[in-house]
C-alpha cells in the first residue's frame, strides 16, 4: 500500500509500477463493460489490482479488490480486499474494510466535488482511531507524502503524481524514518 495509483488505462499503470507503485487502481466512470474492457491486463501488472466503484468489473476482472466511496453499494465480497474513502473519523470508524482511502488531504482537481480537505490533522486523527491500513489522497506528491507518512498513513494515493519515481523514494524514506 505505499504508492497507491489510481489510473484509467494501462500505458499509465505500466509507467506508475515501473516508478514504484505497489497498487494500481483502474478508476474509469462508466458501465462495467466499459470498466471491464479498459482493464484488461492490469492483471499481469505484477502488484495489488484494484477496481474503483464497481464490484462486478473487479470479479470479471479477477481484481484483488475493489475501493468504493461512501456513496457505492457493495461490502466484502468472493475474497476482494475492500477499500473504502473516508473523509471523517466517525466514517472510518464505520467502514468494514482491508483499508482506507482518507481525504482529501489538500485541494485537488480530482476531488474537486468532494468533501474539504481534511488536512493533516485530520489525517492523523483518522490514522489514530483504527487498527487498518490508511492510504492519504488529495494534492499527494513527493513533496508531500512524507508529511502524510509521518502523519500515520500506511501510504498514498496519487493521480498525477503515479508515475514519479519520486514519490515512490519519498514513502519509502519517510516509513523507514517513521
Amino acid at each position: 500500500m505505499r504508492v497507491h495509483a489510481l489510473v484509467e488505462d494501462l500505458e499509465t499503470a505500466r509507467l506508475a509500477v515501473a516508478a514504484g507503485a505497489t497498487v494500481v487502481q483502474l478508476r474509469v466512470k462508466a458501465p462495467t463493460e466499459v470498466v471491464v474492457e479498459r482493464g484488461r491486463g492490469f492483471r499481469d501488472l505484477g502488484v495489488t489490482f484494484v477496481v474503483n466503484d464497481d464490484v462486478e468489473a473487479a470479479l470479471a476482472l479477477g481484481a484483488d479488490g475493489v475501493h468504493l466511496g461512501q456513496g457505492d453499494p457493495g461490502e466484502r465480497t468472493q475474497g476482494l480486499l475492500l477499500g473504502r474513502s473516508v473523509a471523517t473519523v466517525e466514517q472510518a470508524l464505520a467502514a468494514a474494510a482491508d483499508y482506507l482511502g482518507a481525504g482529501p488531504i489538500w485541494a485537488t482537481p480530482s476531488k474537486a466535488d468532494a468533501d474539504p480537505p481534511i488536512g493533516l490533522e485530520g489525517l492523523r486523527q483518522i490514522c489514530a482511531a483504527v487498527d487498518i491500513p490508511v492510504v492519504a489522497i488529495g494534492g499527494v506528491d513527493a513533496s508531500t507524502a512524507p508529511a502524510c507518512i509521518e502523519a500515520g498513513a500506511a501510504g498514498v494515493a496519487a493521480i498525477r503524481a503515479a508515475a514519479d519515481p519520486a514519490l515512490r523514494r519519498a514513502v519509502d524514506d519517510a516509513l523507514a524514518a517513521r
